[in-house]
């Protein structure tokens, strides 16, 4: 019997070859922790985490990419998204880093990687403020800076009628793709933001990436940490933005950039995408932390 999973995987990733959800047995949250899913047998491990408009699932077109002899990677949902949707929590960057080393603290990492995208770019950033020693390199793709996502009440409005608007959505999803795909493509993207997450986790994230602001704490920190940017997101997210709000926080600082992608590479360029990525965690700006 096909199990909901996979079922799901198969409705929004047809044409993948591969599945997060196909890693040995994804655990999912609760008591334990973090719902998540391994992968790879390498001796660098890397936590991976999503964004607020999708779970693990953006990932899975980038699986047959990934070096499994180098690196374990694990893909894990932060609380009220996917394997973690039956966790509630206060869903504020302490609570999700918390989690994180938490998860890292179950399989003995020491020491590992942070990959992180969109909102979780900050919590990637937290991570390695205060678990400095732990942390050894940061991959934020389209990342939200420590400063925060600033907006207006008008901004603010717009991004919680996304949460259950799907024309609101979907226009969100076209700005931060310049308007280059066909409807097709935003079904999909719309499919995989739907499931991702409840209601609850959604606003309180929301509160997070626009009202937290570590900047201040955040300056000087050593750990190499490389920003992947999308030349065809929306201005926050783009090479002069990033550089110019995270190259005066962090010595150990590099840019790539993906000149296809907007604001979700691992859908729209996942080939590209893994190999930014793992150029990244191979040789971190600065060297190794």
């Amino acid at each position: 019997m096909t199990s909901p999973i996979l079922s799901r995987r198969a409705l929004l990733t047809a044409g993948s070859v591969l599945t997060v959800a196909a890693c040995a047995g994804p655990m999912v949250g609760g008591a334990d922790g973090l719902g998540h899913a391994r992968r790879g047998r390498g001796a660098e491990p890397v936590v991976v985490l999503h964004e607020w408009l999708g779970d693990h699932v953006n990932y899975d077109p980038v699986l047959p990419y990934l070096s499994e002899d180098r690196y374990t990677y694990t893909f894990a949902d932060l609380r009220g998204y996917g394997w973690s949707k039956g966790m509630a929590g206060q869903y504020s960057v302490k609570e999700a880093a918390a989690d994180v080393l938490a998860l890292m603290d179950r399989y003995g990492h020491a020491r590992f990687h942070v990959v992180g995208h969109s909102m979780s770019g900050m919590i990637a950033q937290y991570l390695a403020l205060i678990a400095r020693e732990r942390v050894i390199s940061v991959v934020a793709i389209s990342p939200v800076p420590a400063s925060g996502f600033k907006t207006d009440e008008a901004g603010l409005k717009r991004l919680i009628a996304v949460i259950d608007d799907d024309a609101a959505a979907r226009a969100a999803m076209e700005a931060r793709t310049a308007k280059r795909y066909e409807a097709a493509w935003l079904d999909r993207k719309l499919g995989i933001a739907r499931q991702a997450a409840t209601r609850d986790s959604m606003l309180g994230y929301l509160g997070m990436f626009t009202g937290t602001d570590f900047s201040a704490e955040a300056k000087g920190l050593p750990t190499p940490l490389t920003a992947i940017v999308g030349e065809h997101d929306i201005p926050l997210y783009r090479e002069d933005s990033v550089r110019k709000l995270f190259a005066p926080l962090y010595p150990n600082f590099a840019v790539s950039a993906d000149r296809e992608a907007g604001h979700y590479a691992m859908l729209e360029t996942p080939v590209l995408l893994a190999a930014l990525v793992e150029r990244a965690l191979a040789n971190p700006p600065g060297g190794k932390g």
